[in-house]
C-alpha cells in the first residue's frame, strides 16, 4: 500500500510552522494513542503514521529531503530506511518534546502500565558516494568500506544499580495541585537500564571495539546531486539499544559529453556548416550508448533535437525525461587560399543571404517550447 503524503496524515499545509507541525501532531498523538484505543489495530497504524511524519517533518534536513524528492528522499528502497522503522520505543521518545518533559505524558494517560525506559539510539554515519551519469540515471549496487563502533565479542551487561533498569529517576514533587512525578534520564546507564559487567581488553568502557565492514546498497535510479539516503542500523552500535544509521549523500561525477539537467540530458552538438547545408547522418552519446540522428539540410544553429525518453527516470514515478540535442555551427577560424575563393564566389548568391522567415524561431521560443 502506497504511503500518504506526510503533510496529508498531520493536516497541515506545506508551509505549516514547525510550532504548526508540532501541535497537529500533539493532536494526532492523543487522539490514536494506544492507551486511549485499547486493541484497536486501526488506531495503532494511525497512531504511528503520525510519528513517522512528525519525525521526518520536524526536522529541517528531512523535511527539505521529503520536499523535494518526496518517501524516496528520506526512505529509499532496497533495504534503505527512514521513518518507517521506527517502534514504539522510539515514538514514544518523541513525547519529551512534544508534551514538554518526562512524565508528562504517562501522567495525562494514567501512565503506569507502559514502561518508560527510553530506547538508546547510536550515533549516524556519514559517506559521500560519487557516481556517473549512468548509475544515477539506472541504479546501482555498490559495496563501501565503512568503520562503526560495534559491540565486542564476550561483553555482558548487568542491570544498573542506579535506576534498577528503568533507565529514568523518578522523583515525587509536591504541588499546590497534588504531587507531580517528574522523570530524568538515569546519568549511569544513559537510559538503556542496563551496564557493562565484563568485557575484553580491546574494547572500551562502553563495550565498543572500531570494525571495519563492506556494507552492500542498492541506489535507486533517478537519485541527484546533494541527495541522502539512509540505511537503517547500519551506524555505530550503542550498548542496551539500537544501532545509529549509515547517512549516504549522493555526489555526482562530472560527464565530459551530456549535462543532467532536471530529468533530461543535454549535448552540445558542434557540426560543420557543410553538414548543417547538406544534411549528415551521424552517432551521438546518451546515457544508454551511442545512437544514430539524422541532421536535415538547412538546419538551423540553434535548434534543439529531442529524443523521447533517453533521459533520467523518474525517482517517485514512472516516467523519464529526454535528451536535447542543440545544434550548434562550427566556424572556422582559418581557411586555405582555395576554400577562401569557394567561399568568397558563394557570397552573392542568393541562397546564402540571411532570410529567416515565420517558421524560424527566436532561441527564447525555442527554450519555451522545450521547457
Amino acid at each position: 500500500m502506497a504511503k500518504r503524503d506526510y503533510y496529508e496524515v498531520l493536516g497541515i499545509a506545506k508551509n505549516a510552522s514547525p510550532e504548526e507541525i508540532k501541535k497537529a501532531y500533539r493532536k494526532l498523538a492523543i487522539k490514536f494513542h494506544p492507551d486511549k484505543n485499547p486493541g484497536d489495530p486501526t488506531a495503532e497504524d494511525k497512531f504511528k503514521e503520525g510519528a513517522e511524519a512528525y519525525e521526518v517533518l520536524s526536522n529541517p534536513e528531512k523535511k527539505q529531503r521529503y520536499d523535494q524528492f518526496g518517501h524516496q528522499g528520506v526512505s529509499g528502497n532496497g533495504g534503505f530506511g527512514g521513518g518507517g522503522g521506527m517502534n514504539m520505543d522510539d515514538i514514544f521518545s518523541q513525547f519529551g518534546d512534544i508534551f514538554g518533559g518526562g512524565g508528562g505524558f504517562d501522567s495525562f494517560f494514567g501512565g503506569g502500565g507502559r514502561s518508560s525506559r527510553r530506547t538508546r539510539k547510536g550515533t549516524n554515519l556519514r559517506v559521500k558516494l560519487k557516481l556517473n551519469l549512468k548509475e544515477l540515471a539506472h541504479g546501482v549496487e555498490k559495496k563501501i568500506k565503512v568503520k562503526r563502533h560495534m559491540i565486542a565479542d564476550g561483553v555482558t551487561f548487568k542491570t544498573c544499580s542506579t535506576c534498577q533498569g528503568q533507565g529514568q529517576i523518578k522523583k515525587v514533587v509536591n504541588t499546590m495541585l497534588g504531587q507531580m512525578v517528574s522523570a530524568s534520564t538515569c546519568p549511569t546507564c544513559e537510559g538503556s537500564g542496563q551496564i557493562v559487567d565484563k568485557r575484553p581488553p580491546n574494547a572500551n568502557a562502553n563495550g565498543l571495539v572500531v570494525k571495519e565492514e563492506i556494507i552492500p546498497i542498492n541506489i535507486p535510479a533517478g537519485v541527484s546531486e546533494g541527495m541522502q539516503l539512509s540505511l537503517s542500523s547500519k551506524g555505530n552500535e550503542v550498548p542496551g539499544g539500537v544501532a545509529g544509521d549509515l547517512l549516504i549523500l549522493i555526489e555526482e561525477i562530472e560527464d565530459g559529453e551530456l549535462v543532467r539537467d532536471g530529468n533530461n540530458v543535454v549535448y552540445d552538438l558542434y557540426l560543420s556548416f557543410i553538414d548543417v547545408a547538406l544534411g549528415a547522418s551521424l552517432e551521438v552519446p546518451t546515457i544508454d550508448g551511442k545512437v544514430k540522428i539524422k541532421i536535415d539540410p538547412g538546419t538551423q544553429a540553434g535548434k534543439i533535437l529531442r529524443l523521447k525518453g533517453k533521459g533520467i527516470k523518474e525517482l517517485n514515478g514512472y516516467g523519464k525525461g529526454d535528451q536535447l540535442i542543440h545544434i550548434n555551427v562550427w566556424t572556422p577560424k582559418e581557411v586555405s587560399k582555395e576554400e577562401r575563393e569557394k567561399l568568397e564566389s558563394l557570397r552573392d548568391s542568393e541562397n546564402f543571404k540571411p532570410n529567416p522567415g515565420n517558421s524560424e524561431k527566436s532561441i527564447f521560443d525555442k527554450v519555451k517550447e522545450f521547457f
